[in-house]
């Protein structure tokens, strides 16, 4: 796929089912995140791939958070079955270093690249996903599950498998006049 029509024509799919990416495909998807802009080669991420018995272990995880939120029954019960969105989650946390030259800003928007980067590399494979984030990014059990210290950040979740829908390949893009001016 030619990598200006994959930007150009980006688009989530939510409704995502088996496969998953897998073998060399699933390397190439976190060699591509491991290829996003890092000032300072710090590489501030880490990748937590969820799919398998793990999507259990991982509602579980994401039920006790909605529980520890107060959320009520609607809410535990969606957060319950949220990993069950795609066949496999690879959750990306900004690991950062609070002591480097780099400030822990761009260290978390590295993190963020290498998500659009992961998913770009998933969608020219033949698969794709969506970057979900939402409440459970600041939540102690999630964090907790992930490892994350302190001074670590969940910038979301990537759901992937193979849509199950077929997308349209063009999407309509807005005039870019309103966004850019010139200095």
């Amino acid at each position: 796929m030619d990598a200006l029509e994959l930007l150009l024509n980006r688009r989530s799919a939510s409704r995502l089912v088996e496969p998953a990416p897998a073998g060399d495909v699933l390397d190439n998807i976190i060699r591509a995140g491991m290829r996003a802009p890092d000032h300072g080669t710090l590489q501030p991420w880490r990748f937590t791939v969820i799919e398998g018995e793990g999507r259990e272990r991982f509602s579980k995880v994401m039920e006790q958070a909605a529980i520890a939120e107060e959320q009520d029954e609607k809410g535990i019960e969606k957060a319950r079955t949220a990993p069950f969105r795609a066949p496999m989650i690879i959750a990306v946390v900004a690991h950062c270093d609070d002591n480097h030259k780099v400030p822990v800003w761009e260290q978390v928007v590295s993190a963020g690249c290498a998500v659009m980067a992961m998913q770009m590399a998933a969608v020219a494979q033949g698969y794709n996903g969506i970057w979900r984030t939402g409440i459970w990014t600041e939540s102690e059990a999630v964090r907790d599950a992930l490892k994350c210290r302190e001074q670590d950040e969940v910038v979301g979740f990537l759901y992937l498998g193979t849509p199950q829908l077929k997308a349209s390949t063009t999407v309509s893009v807005p005039d870019i006049a309103p966004f850019v001016h010139r200095f």
